[in-house]
């Protein structure tokens, strides 16, 4: 146990003193926020105007209708154009499509919805053909309207917007619905934790490459237990991992606590305002909306199953990682051998799309008790609060498994760091666990 301490020790320090540690440790948050909302601020912002001419040989639209703030609607007169002499002109102003509606055979509006067509010089946004799509769409209906003798302004006083208000009534108490809250922190927690296995399961293998590499493996193990050695560099950077958690964890109730001291007013978070009877009396407040609801999730059992996981996760995965490693001499040949773990990575991605929309489906249960999906498909359940027998009983497969498979990786660790100048094959590395000491 000493020269285990020792190793940990030893792995925890000299990457801990790294500067690439500490900048990837303050300006990692800030990165993930980043690639979190700048695309969507991407979206908000104003594209080029789009310029569209409109020749309606049917009088369909609305020659008032000029668009949106993006694409511009400007009419030719069918009196003063025909097709050829309208597509021309618009050609040669090279303005971004041209839009023909015919006339219509006997004021069938179906005739004029099949023949309308767009040109464009290249291929039209979808964004557009939405947009035309739609535009063109209420036309016609109002065309229909008319035919049937219904007048279309009072099918449009008629319409109606629904905004259902969902009450969750799970354990008796009647609480605000936190489904896009509660999406989110799983998508987060499973991604974060997918991101620490490969980060740092890599690093346990690059270790191990370069220590045997180098030879100090050799001075190594004729002084400590290839077990001892394997199991120092596993726990010592996940204490890493742990560290640079910790101060992620620091940094986001910093800012949680700036949010609500600066957008939520203190009466309403008190405790007999998330009562449902007060709620009524409320103002409406964007922001205590979503501070209500992250009161109805579980926060406790999400942390408390996030460190689980996370380090059941990256413990099953770091010891075959670190077997990986020693079974070849180059991180180029340890392609093949990387394969079988990051499958099963990559379809947990996949799931926990399905696992968010639905937390209690056969396929979110049965691969959420996977070990090798158990970490990423469990914790995009858990902010649903998952019944406590299958999250126990998650947990207990994923630990068996991991006792498992640091029993097998130490067993292909003793061997392998040892073997030089050989590409081996599964079926060798089997051989090897086969070895007695």
């Amino acid at each position: 146990m000493k020269n285990l301490g020792l190793i940990i020790r030893r792995e925890f320090l000299t990457r801990v003193r790294k500067p690439s540690f500490i900048i990837l440790t303050l300006l990692a948050p800030i990165l993930m926020a980043a690639v979190m909302f700048l695309p969507a601020y991407l979206a908000t912002l104003p594209g080029d105007e789009k310029v569209i001419t409109i020749l309606d040989e049917s009088y369909l639209m609305d020659i008032y209708d000029k668009g949106n703030e993006e694409i511009s609607f400007k009419y030719l007169n069918p009196k003063d154009f025909d097709f050829e002499t309208a597509k021309a002109l618009v050609e040669g102003r090279e303005d971004y499509a041209f839009v023909h509606v015919p006339v219509s055979e006997g004021g069938d509006p179906d005739f004029i919805a099949r023949n309308i067509r767009v040109f464009r010089a290249g291929d039209l946004s979808l964004s557009v053909e939405s947009y035309l799509e739609r535009s063109l769409e209420k036309y016609i209906q109002k065309e229909k309207l008319k035919a049937e003798g219904v007048d279309p302004e009072v099918v449009a006083r008629t319409k109606t917007q629904v905004n259902l208000r969902i009450i969750n009534t799970e354990e008796g108490r009647e609480t605000e619905n936190a489904t896009i809250v509660k999406m989110g922190i799983g998508y987060v927690a499973a991604f974060a934790i997918y991101l620490f296995i490969f980060i740092y399961g890599a690093q346990i293998m690059r270790g191990v490459i370069e220590e045997k590499t180098n030879r100090i493996m050799e001075l190594m193990v004729s002084s400590i237990r290839p077990f001892e050695l394997m199991m120092g560099k596993i726990l010592g950077i996940g204490a890493l991992a742990l560290l640079q958690f910790v101060i992620w964890i620091g940094l986001g109730l910093l800012i949680f606590t700036i949010f609500t001291a600066v957008f939520i007013d203190p009466s309403l978070s008190s405790g007999t305002a998330v009562q449902m009877e007060g709620m009524n009396a409320l103002p409406d407040n964007a922001a205590f909306d979503i501070y209500r609801s992250l009161q109805s999730i579980p926060f406790t059992k999400v942390l408390l199953s996030f460190l689980y996981y996370f380090f059941g996760g990256y413990l099953l995965y770091g010891a075959l990682f670190a077997a990986i490693g020693s079974a070849v001499d180059k991180e180029t040949d340890s392609q093949q051998f990387m394969l079988p773990l990051t499958i099963p990575l990559i379809l947990s991605l996949i799931v926990i799309l399905r696992a968010l929309d639905n937390p209690d489906g056969s396929l979110a249960v049965w691969m959420s008790m996977i070990p090798l999906t158990s970490p990423l498909v469990m914790m995009a359940r858990v902010p649903f609060d998952v019944p406590t027998w299958q999250l126990l009983l998650s947990m207990g497969i994923l630990a068996i498994t991991f006792f498992g498979s640091v029993w097998l990786a130490a067993k292909i660790y003793r061997v392998g760091i040892l073997m030089y100048g050989k590409k081996p094959t599964f079926k060798e590395l089997y051989r090897w666990t086969r070895y007695k000491n």
